[in-house]
């Protein structure tokens, strides 16, 4: 699972999500991506879940480049605990998903291999997301 090596601060804000990708909402690398529609955050568990869903269905052929890189700490108090004491330790990371932005991209494949293993790997993500080719 991908989770930063070392952190300045352990704990962060909640924050908002608002607008649009900007940075990373172009192909750079590959040549199919899957492009998120829908903000939200992804986990690390799901961010390998897909790739597991993207390497189990192109057989290791091709190129694989994740995008995205979970570096913001989710915190969560444990079950059946009092409201109150200060805030809670460090549960896992997300990484902080803006419409437009690129999470996968693949070269090295045929197009209809590539929407398969795209489409598997959605089913594995909490948001919307859309295969796209580079012009």
């Amino acid at each position: 699972m991908l989770l930063p090596k070392k952190v300045k601060f352990r704990k962060q804000q909640r924050g908002n999500n608002r607008g649009l990708a900007v940075r990373g909402s172009t192909i750079s690398f590959g040549e199919f991506a899957l492009k998120a529609m829908d903000r939200g955050l992804l986990t690390s568990r799901q961010i390998e879940s897909a790739r597991k869903a993207i390497m189990h269905e192109t057989k290791r052929g091709g190129k694989l480049w994740i995008r995205v890189f979970p570096d913001k700490p989710i915190v969560k108090k444990p079950a059946e605990t009092r409201m109150g004491s200060g805030k809670a330790a460090t549960d896992h990371y997300a990484a902080v998903i803006k419409p437009g932005k690129i999470i996968f991209e693949l070269a090295g494949l045929s197009k209809s291999l590539a929407v398969v293993a795209f489409h598997k790997a959605s089913s594995k993500l909490p948001i919307k997301t859309k295969f796209i080719e580079k012009e």
